[in-house]
């Protein structure tokens, strides 16, 4: 997609190619966003930067070169608390795309419901420098709310705050989902502070986690294997909890610092879920069963 105004962020390869890797039937994407066009859909003024339009038939094509038959999309913070961008996706989805809206903690039940009957699993927080984001006791408060509408909790932060959030957040009236694994530093290993954190966390059966971001969390893309590092922790994430792990692209990967290979985040699956059955289990089962995907 060639694009001639410099201001414009380009995130994401716009002629993919397809993976080594067959996925299973029924695979699910639990991490995407969707981006404009910006003439239909404008971009929110608070934003902290302008992307090249990824809109929904972008999206739609990667998966069918990825095999991903399933989805679920996230509001994304370049488009605010308007969820059309996404209603829209997942009106065209045909039922195979859900999404997770961005609201406002006091967002009225109404509003809750609404989007809810229009194929919403659950709303996110930000707490990241980048994003402006909601104190943690206003989405807690939301929480009794959420769950009178059949919505989820999902949550972005620093790594570092897993020590600070994971008290308050065990709290939550609905399960929680933890985004691209609490962000933490794959370099600094399994043994580092933020991670055995992140894995006290996940003890707790509330929550959920997305082994999403392995190219975010690893510092040496190039290394060989594609992001040893990230796959390490994710790997240890899929054994210790199975049944609560959910994967992702992070497509059109805003806020980065390289633009991935969407065929190699899918092959890196192959070490990640080394096994037919553990793919099945990370790929189809746990999102059909949490989104609650029609058959």
């Amino acid at each position: 997609m060639p694009h001639a105004d410099p201001s414009l962020v380009l995130t994401y390869d716009p002629t993919p190619a397809a993976p080594r890797l067959r996925l299973p039937a029924g695979a699910c994407d639990t991490h995407v966003h969707v981006f404009g066009p910006a003439a239909r859909f404008p971009y929110a003024a608070s934003r902290n930067f302008t992307p090249v339009d990824a809109p929904k038939e972008a999206l739609f094509a990667l998966h069918r070169t990825l095999g991903i038959e399933r989805c679920v999309i996230v509001q994304s913070a370049v488009h605010g608390t308007d969820n059309r961008v996404v209603e829209d996706a997942i009106a065209a989805g045909q039922g195979r795309y859900l999404g997770v809206a961005l609201v406002a903690p006091d967002v009225a039940d109404a509003e809750l419901a609404r989007l809810a009957g229009l194929g919403f699993r659950g709303v996110r927080f930000n707490f990241m420098r980048h994003l402006a984001g909601a104190s943690i006791d206003a989405v807690l408060a939301l929480t009794p709310r959420l769950a009178r509408a059949g919505l989820h909790l999902q949550v972005h932060f620093e790594s570092a705050l897993v020590h600070q959030l994971a008290a308050p957040l065990a709290r939550s009236a609905v399960p929680v989902v933890i985004d691209h694994m609490g962000r933490v530093n794959a370099a600094l290993g399994a043994d580092h502070a933020d991670f055995r954190a992140l894995v006290d966390l996940l003890r707790n059966p509330l929550f959920r986690v997305k082994l999403s971001g392995i190219d975010r969390i690893d510092a040496a893309p190039a290394a060989a294997p594609a992001y040893r590092d990230g796959v390490d922790l994710a790997r240890r994430l899929l054994e210790a909890f199975p049944e609560r792990c959910l994967w992702g692209t992070d497509w059109p990967h805003p806020n980065h610092t390289h633009v991935p290979t969407d065929a190699a985040l899918v092959d890196a699956l192959e070490r990640i879920a080394p096994t037919p059955a553990a793919r099945e289990q990370l790929l189809v089962t746990n999102p059909a069963t949490f989104y609650r995907f029609a058959p």
